[in-house]
């Protein structure tokens, strides 16, 4: 089985700091190519894979600026569907515009929906439903007017989540600084508590950031940037809880599921994707407002962090979900 996977180019495969399609391509693709598959990647040109890297895009345009987004799109898809009939089937993690080239090539296609952003993208998803398989990252993401081949849920590698058994006292912020990811509802949480709050993530909104988080910066409630490798890892598993207060239908929350693999339980709010994810008791806490989540903050101490891991290597590793793409592709190759 020869796959073609078509990796976005915001920012390098996997991504150095942020750039979930991007870690979750990787994640998927090294899995699969551990599993003995054969995979081409077609990601920037500083990617990094164990498979076959194919690029033609120097850098991820959100880390470089000289990179013009639209020129090297159309060439990083020109590249791969140029090469299609080399493959048995193309894999794309890229969004809708590799779409526009579906009906030009007989190869077999598969696109995971990394989240069905908004109805006006459902003119280049409709038309090509019978063409391309499309896979959602969960039950709560499936728009209801598509067809879908499947449903399956991102993977962590658990190996590099260490379980940490007592966890800390202060919260956790995980997330873009954008009003979406609730980074403001965290700081009236853990102010409203007397908690130690520690967020990251990288600025996405400046004038949020600058009217709902800077202002309110001091020696309990610290903003560290974005983070990667051991410190990420730390972060991750030194807290209380992590909180997820978030105010969009959330397809998938990759640090919630991070977090709960080094043993930290999650307070989220109950929508989107974070029933799937949370077992509400058990792994969390679902509340239905950041009111809620301030009680929350003290009801988290009975849940056992022991839970939060095995909850994560039952439904969330890597190879859960290498296993259920490669079952999609056996199926849709026959």
């Amino acid at each position: 089985m020869k796959i073609a996977m078509l990796a976005p180019i915001a920012w390098r495969t996997p991504p150095r700091h942020y750039g979930p399609w991007e870690l979750v391509t990787s994640l998927l693709t090294e899995a699969l190519v551990a599993r003995g598959v054969d995979v081409t990647l077609f990601a920037t040109q500083d990617s990094i894979t164990t498979g076959k890297l194919a690029g033609v895009v120097p850098r991820g345009y959100a880390e470089d600026p000289s990179i013009d987004a639209k020129v090297w799109e159309y060439a990083h898809l020109a590249h791969i569907f140029e090469r299609a009939g080399a493959f048995d089937l193309i894999h794309n993690q890229a969004d809708f515009p590799a779409h526009a080239f579906a009906n030009l090539v007989p190869t077999p296609m598969v696109t995971t929906i990394h989240g069905f952003s908004s109805e006006r993208i459902l003119p280049m998803y409709k038309p090509y439903e019978d063409r391309v398989h499309f896979v959602a990252i969960s039950e709560a993401d499936r728009h209801p007017s598509l067809k879908y081949a499947a449903t399956i849920h991102h993977g962590i590698r658990l190996a590099e989540f260490p379980f940490e058994p007592d966890g800390g006292e202060s919260l956790l912020f995980f997330g873009r600084m954008h009003p979406d990811k609730g980074a403001a509802e965290a700081i009236t949480v853990a102010r409203a508590t007397g908690r130690r709050l520690d967020l990251y993530g990288i600025v996405q909104d400046q004038g949020y950031f600058e009217r709902e988080v800077a202002p309110h910066l001091d020696d309990r409630i610290v903003y560290h940037g974005p983070v990667g490798g051991e410190e990420r890892l730390r972060a991750l598993g030194k807290a209380r809880a992590l909180l997820h207060l978030i105010n969009f239908d959330e397809p998938f929350g990759l640090s919630v599921i991070e977090a709960m693999a080094c043993g930290t339980p999650v307070i989220a709010i109950n929508r989107g994707s974070m029933p799937e994810l949370i077992e509400d008791g058990v792994t969390g806490l679902l509340v239905e407002s950041a009111d809620k989540a301030v009680a929350a903050v003290d009801r988290i101490g009975a849940i056992d962090r022991r839970d939060c891991r095995r909850a994560v290597e039952a439904r969330f590793s890597v190879e859960a979900m290498a296993d259920k793409y490669i079952a999609l592709y056996r199926r849709i190759l026959g």
